[in-house]
């Protein structure tokens, strides 16, 4: 006859002392992602804030001088531009006294001061 025998002995192999004792939570990370990145972000900062800033020497600088017309009472864009350019196109003088002016739908106000363009100035 033949016997079987069964043994609960069981061999386990022993680990290197490899493993390290710091363990990385998802807090952790996300800790020290925000701290490699703030040198970054004020890097950033500080390049949007002082990156504006251009010295200018002020040679070679072309200054621009405009004859101004004062508008009085009961003074259209019409009737100064007739009154600036006899000879031109009113619509056309118009056109140019509002871009110049940045002026958005005609309206104008008693002492206001419009810069007239050079090609209309005396």
């Amino acid at each position: 006859m033949s016997s079987i025998s069964f043994s609960t002995a069981v061999v386990i192999p022993a680990r290197p002392a490899t493993r390290s004792r710091l363990r990385l939570t998802a807090r952790g990370r996300s800790v020290l992602l925000g701290l490699a990145a703030v040198p970054l972000a004020v890097g950033i900062a500080f390049a949007a804030i002082g990156g504006g800033n251009a010295i200018a020497s002020g040679d070679d600088v072309a200054i621009a001088s405009f004859e101004t017309v004062t508008v009085l009472p009961g003074d259209t864009l019409w009737s100064i531009a007739t009154s600036i350019a006899p000879a031109a196109d009113p619509r056309e003088v118009i056109g140019e006294i509002s871009r110049l002016n940045m002026l958005r739908g005609g309206e104008l106000q008693i002492g206001q001061e419009l810069a007239i363009p050079a090609q209309f100035a005396d």
